[in-house]
């Protein structure tokens, strides 16, 4: 049951919200919509809901055109950032409300909130109320909420962003558990490059009410098509370079790299972990001199960052594995960029 987003447009006033985004989610696929704020990633998940009006374009679900119906005829569910939960119903209460709407007999009832709470590992909480609960806790009566109505596509929008960073990790883990137990399809809305990498089998990068580019996460991660996915989707090196006769060309240094048919001004892209610092003087391709200028103690890795002789500031993650040489601030070093590694972007 594939959810297709066909040439979606939203406008806000004079503001293009949403622009002309098209997206094929496969059935019982984790899809994340990852972008920073305004990009319009949460308008896009509101028109899939229908908590918004689209200006243009069409949403199908399964082949059934589903744009035109109001959200309670939608055969999707949203758990949101704020859990809403019913402060004076249970925990089995409030995951058990939304089937109060539903043709259900109290013992299919009782079957789908007890699985329910069960798949989110709250069944012992049954009879305890949301103020006597825990923020993730919470979340978890919300997902489970959503969950009992079985759904064939779940919308979740930002649903960790209120937590602490230890429990989002270890909610991640457990959603990711969820959604492939129920083999059901979820849309998934963050700016938190972790939680995109971590959960999803295949990401939308927004900026600017577009889709900048969607593939699966180690793709983007390794692959990236534009200086904005590469920087967004975790840390990267973007050295200001020219492409002349098939060459790359960062200062007076020529290196090698896939120029992919470019020529003129471009940037060259290698992420800090690819970076190789050497001792001064080394030898062969894609070799460049440069000074460090400061190192940046991070428990398990370093953060060493050069200047090159060509002017640009290179970022290199040294793994803290007791082998790695140590370096100072003013010490001169060669920074190998490996070829593979390299790729050339517009600026």
């Amino acid at each position: 049951m594939s959810l297709v987003l066909d040439h979606l447009v939203k406008r806000y006033g004079d503001v293009l919200a949403v622009d002309d985004v098209s997206l094929e989610i496969a059935h019982g696929e984790f899809f994340t919509l990852l972008g920073p704020s305004g990009c319009g990633k949460t308008s896009t998940l509101r028109l899939i809901a229908g908590f918004e009006r689209l200006d243009g374009g069409a949403i199908t679900l399964d082949g059934d055109d589903i744009a035109r119906r109001p959200p309670h005829k939608r055969p999707v569910n949203t758990v949101f950032q704020s859990y809403a939960l019913f402060p004076h119903m249970s925990v089995a209460e409030n995951v058990a409300f939304g089937l109060k709407y539903k043709r259900v007999s109290k013992s299919e009832v009782a079957r789908r909130v007890g699985e329910a709470m069960e798949l989110v590992q709250l069944g012992h909480l049954a009879e305890r109320r949301p103020g006597q609960l825990s923020g993730g806790q919470q979340q978890r009566v919300a997902l489970a909420r959503a969950l009992v109505l079985e759904p064939p596509v779940l919308l979740l929008d930002e649903p960790l962003g209120a937590l602490d960073a230890r429990l989002r990790i270890d909610l991640q883990v457990e959603l990711k558990r969820i959604q492939e137990t129920l083999e059901i399809t979820f849309v998934y809305v963050t700016h938190d490059q972790d939680e995109a990498l971590t959960m999803s089998d295949r990401v939308a990068v927004m900026k600017g009410g577009k889709v900048e580019q969607c593939d699966e996460p180690r793709v983007l991660y390794e692959e990236p098509c534009t200086a904005f996915v590469a920087n967004f989707l975790g840390s990267s090196n973007l050295i200001p370079a020219t492409v002349s006769e098939g060459a790359l060309r960062v200062g007076e240094f020529t290196l090698r790299a896939d120029v992919d048919g470019r020529t003129g001004d471009a940037l060259a892209m290698i992420r800090p972990e690819r970076v190789r610092l050497e001792p001064h003087g080394t030898g062969g391709e894609n070799r460049v001199p440069g000074m460090v200028e400061a190192v940046v103690y991070l428990g398990f890795h370093q953060d060493v960052r050069v200047r090159l002789a060509s002017g640009a500031l290179v970022r290199c993650d040294v793994p803290n594995d007791g082998e790695a040489v140590e370096h100072s601030s003013g010490d001169p070093v060669c920074v190998h960029l490996p070829a593979n590694c390299l790729r050339v972007l517009e600026p």
